[in-house]
């Protein structure tokens, strides 16, 4: 299957739709201070506007950032470094590079988190790295047209908790670029489905199946995944609800008359996953809403 030609032509959409935005335009530099190796103060939690949830989501979001390198390889190598791919892989990798950038000034000249935990943090989640596994181009381009979309929405609803507008306006402006990501990516799917409906289908169901966020691998993400989910940062239903199924409705998934009998099963079990899904996500929101009543009433006493 032969995706040069859409890669091309969705390049060069991305570059004409592609507003351009500098880092350095988003940070409040005059709040910046010393800090004690050149004769000012280390950070301290007082220093920090963030509440402890927001300082969690924007340290798991600047980590997964952070990751880039690894992420260039894992894509270079299934896309190749030669003609459209080539171009398109390091158009992202550069764009990709501004929110890492952006994201780490934001948080050491506002104090916003302690920047040594932080840069020990980064130490060790890149010193691990990012493995994609044996995914073929078609199961890569599958995950990332969810994974974009899923990083667009954390980083968005994480500027909305932050309770600081220069935050939100940031984050706010990664989270568009994250979403033309997504754009590239769901576009080459569907040129797939044309020309490759069953093969297509199960890429799609085992890549939402098995999804699984890029900084899963990050240390304490499963405990500050929880810390995300219960805020409503990024949780089970939002995945179900603004992730998964708007893609899957763009490809007509569950439409379309052209697959043989391996897309078909590949479907039904999509399907299957789907509804366990949605059950779970409901469960879920149930819970945080009974935690959160207990809470409320336990406050008001």
């Amino acid at each position: 299957m032969d995706l040069e030609p859409v890669v091309e032509e969705n390049l060069n959409r991305h570059l004409s739709v592609f507003k351009d935005w500098m880092p350095h335009d988003y940070i409040p530099w005059s709040q910046g201070r010393d800090f004690q190796m050149l004769g000012g103060q280390d950070w301290s939690l007082e220093d920090s506007r963030l509440d402890p949830t927001a300082r969690t989501a924007m340290i798991v979001n600047l980590l997964t950032e952070d990751n880039l390198p690894s992420y260039h390889r894992e894509i270079a190598t299934r896309f190749g470094r030669d003609g459209a791919w080539g171009q398109w892989v390091g158009r992202w990798t550069a764009e990709e590079g501004r929110h890492g950038i952006a994201l780490r000034d934001y948080l050491v000249v506002t104090r916003g988190v302690d920047p040594v935990e932080l840069e020990n943090l980064r130490i060790a989640h890149m010193t691990a790295g990012y493995d994609s596994g044996d995914k073929s181009v078609l199961q890569t381009v599958a995950y990332v047209s969810f994974q974009e979309l899923a990083t667009r929405v954390s980083h968005r609803n994480t500027g909305k908790a932050s309770g600081d507008p220069l935050a939100e306006a940031l984050l706010a402006r990664i989270a568009l670029d994250e979403n033309l990501h997504m754009i590239f990516y769901r576009n080459l799917v569907a040129a797939a489905f044309d020309m490759a409906p069953d093969a297509t289908m199960e890429a799609i169901r085992d890549e939402v199946v098995g999804f699984a966020m890029p900084g899963a691998n990050m240390p304490g993400y499963t405990r500050n995944a929880v810390t995300i989910a219960k805020a409503g940062i990024y949780d089970l239903r939002l995945h179900h609800d603004a992730v998964v199924q708007p893609v899957l409705k763009f490809w007509r998934v569950f439409d379309r008359a052209d697959l043989g009998p391996a897309g078909e099963q590949a479907r039904d079990e999509l399907s299957a996953f789907m509804t366990g899904l949605d059950a779970q996500a409901n469960r879920f929101v149930e819970q945080r809403e009974t935690m959160r009543a207990r809470m409320a009433a336990k406050a008001a006493r």
